[in-house]
């Protein structure tokens, strides 16, 4: 009996959609689709590039990357015990697998994600590896297919792993400059920052069938607005009647429906030359000499934020970062702005109380101002949703940002949100695709652009004012990928390990300014903000001088170009090297 139960096992296979028993290789020869009831089974990366690409044409990129633990994180396991065991179950090195091929006869370089690694979380590693993708993309001038399946970004990399969300959408952004097709395929499931970046913001967005796809997970969202889900929500046809996705493809269909597109693209667009790369492949990592001092990340060794204190204990900085008193946007811009005026509205139907925004002067000079506002009482925080932006609010942001790039203003953003809004209609509304347009549309601005994390900075909510030029970050602010209840939830036993898990994220400001994440730790008086708001504006206002005059010299090209290698930092090899430097 033991001797054949594991081969019983690999004969059989119960479906999860309706349990019906199933011969192994007849669901194999039906792609893994049960002939039952059409439920689609998840697919690891190698098996789903077997069914996607012609025979013969698959050409594996390099996926060996420098180790690196960047935060030393650990909670019940270390976290590079963790990826030893995902790489012995999986037989991969990391949660993507990349490649050229062809799809119906058509070049293509493909990105697919492998939910079985970790629930194909996106770290530094998976960043740099999908961007790859994207360059070789660029260079070979051929469209870019990528296959989602994650669960969010790694928590286990905090915020560097925020990061990534930006530096694949600015890969995105590259070629679709370049006229360069860029089609991503829903699969399930797809969530959290994968959702609310590169997922969502290519030219072309399929879904598989029975894909989900959100940005805050089902759970998430019933425990936190109590409410239950309406029938099909997130699902592939929910996201179809929504508006959020071109078509839903059973996956029978899919190579011949990607080759169709592929076909189609190709033939409506002209012949034209190359375009040249803005730095040469080799050169990557490397800076232009006018404008090198904007874009350099901070050296460790020679850390010198004068006036900062004692370092505080993470949770007790995370808690002072929540404090009801801190100030808010509105509080800055009535103490450290002069002359604003307020604009309102997305221009679709809906104006977001989470996201204030309009024209402002900061020493005579006129900029765009956009900021999350949660408030002091309980009926403001009630009132602006806790500063957390719908999809309309991420919106007016973004109309607010493309205004001030049309007129030559500088945009300055204040970021203070525990999150994005989490809640059914803004699934609804399309949130995940709202923060990927803005992260998208923030890399190719062509005007400075300035970003200040004041209080809680909460992972793609905070992301979608942040892809900066320059980012700072108040003393006793935090900014993270997950916050500190939500990551001990999912990695230790229950949410009393926040503190816990707030020290490990690494989510303090002198944290993120030794990694690199923010360039500059504005210091608060001694207490707090919110015990000397003048003195925190005042300083504030001098950071923001000091930081945005010489962005106001650089030209929009180059501010650009060094944004993006701003963000192209954050890939592993880069990762790799920092964490040498603890």
């Amino acid at each position: 009996m033991t001797a054949t139960a594991p081969r019983q096992e690999q004969l059989w296979s119960r479906c999860a959609g309706c349990a019906s028993l199933l011969y192994r290789k007849r669901l194999r020869r039906n792609l893994d689709v049960c002939p039952e009831c059409g439920e689609h089974a998840r697919l690891g990366a190698p098996e789903r590039l077997r069914q996607l690409v012609d025979p013969g044409s698959l050409r594996l990129l390099p996926d060996r990357l420098p180790e690196a633990d960047p935060l030393d994180f650990v909670d019940a396991l270390p976290y590079p015990h963790r990826l030893t065991g995902a790489r012995a179950s999986t037989g991969l090195a990391e949660g993507v697998v990349c490649s050229t091929a062809t799809i119906g006869g058509h070049p293509v370089a493909l990105a697919v994600m492998d939910f079985r690694f970790l629930g194909g979380s996106l770290g530094c590693a998976v960043g740099e590896l999908i961007t790859r993708a994207a360059e070789r993309a660029l260079d070979d001038r051929t469209p870019l297919v990528l296959i989602t399946a994650s669960g969010g970004a790694r928590m286990q990399e905090g915020a560097l792993s925020l990061m990534q969300m930006a530096t694949v959408s600015q890969a995105i952004a590259a070629l679709r400059e370049a006229g360069l097709l860029t089609v991503s395929v829903l699969t399930d499931p797809t969530y959290g920052g994968v959702a609310a970046s590169f997922a969502t913001n290519t030219d072309l967005v399929l879904a598989e069938s029975g894909a989900r796809m959100g940005f805050a997970g089902p759970r998430v969202i019933r425990q936190i607005t109590g409410r239950a889900l309406p029938e099909g929500f997130q699902t592939a046809d929910f996201l179809l009647e929504h508006g959020q996705v071109d078509m839903v493809v059973q996956r029978r269909s899919l190579r011949g429906r990607l080759a169709a597109l592929l076909a189609a693209t190709r033939a409506g667009r002209p012949a034209r030359p190359a375009v040249p790369r803005q730095e040469p492949a080799s050169h990557r990592e490397r800076l232009a000499d006018d404008g090198a001092a904007l874009a350099q990340p901070p050296d460790p060794a020679a850390e010198k934020d004068t006036g900062t204190p004692a370092v505080r204990d993470a949770w007790d900085t995370v808690r002072m970062a929540r404090h009801p008193g801190r100030p808010t946007t509105l509080d800055y811009l009535d103490s450290v702005f002069d002359g604003f005026v307020e604009l309102h509205g997305d221009r679709l139907g809906a104006d977001c109380p989470a996201i204030v925004g309009g024209v402002a002067r900061l020493a005579g000079r006129h900029v765009m101002v956009i900021g999350h506002q949660k408030g002091h009482t309980t009926a403001e925080l009630v009132a602006r949703n806790f500063g957390m932006a719908s999809p309309a609010g991420h919106r007016k942001a973004l109309r607010l940002m493309r205004l001030a790039a049309r007129l030559g203003l500088p945009v300055v953003t204040l970021v203070d949100t525990p999150g994005a809004d989490p809640g059914v209609s803004a699934e609804e509304q399309g949130q995940a695709a709202a923060i990927a347009e803005n992260i998208l549309t923030l890399t190719v601005l062509p005007t400075p652009v300035l970003a200040v994390i004041t209080g809680e900075g909460g992972s793609g909510g905070a992301l979608a004012l942040a892809v900066a030029d320059r980012v700072l970050m108040l003393e006793n602010a935090v900014y993270s990928v997950i916050s500190p209840e939500g990551c001990a939830a999912i990695l230790w036993p229950d949410r009393s390990a926040a503190p816990q898990a707030a020290r490990a994220l690494r989510l303090t400001a002198p944290d993120l300014r030794r990694l690199g994440v923010v360039d500059e730790v504005v210091p608060e008086p001694s207490s707090a903000a919110h015990d000397d708001p003048a003195e925190t504006a005042h300083r504030l206002r001098a950071a923001l001088l000091a930081n945005l005059l010489p962005l106001l010299d650089v030209p929009p090209a180059m501010l650009v170009r060094l944004r993006r290698q701003r963000f192209r930092r954050f890939g592993a090899n880069r990762v790799g090297a920092r964490a040498g430097l603890r």
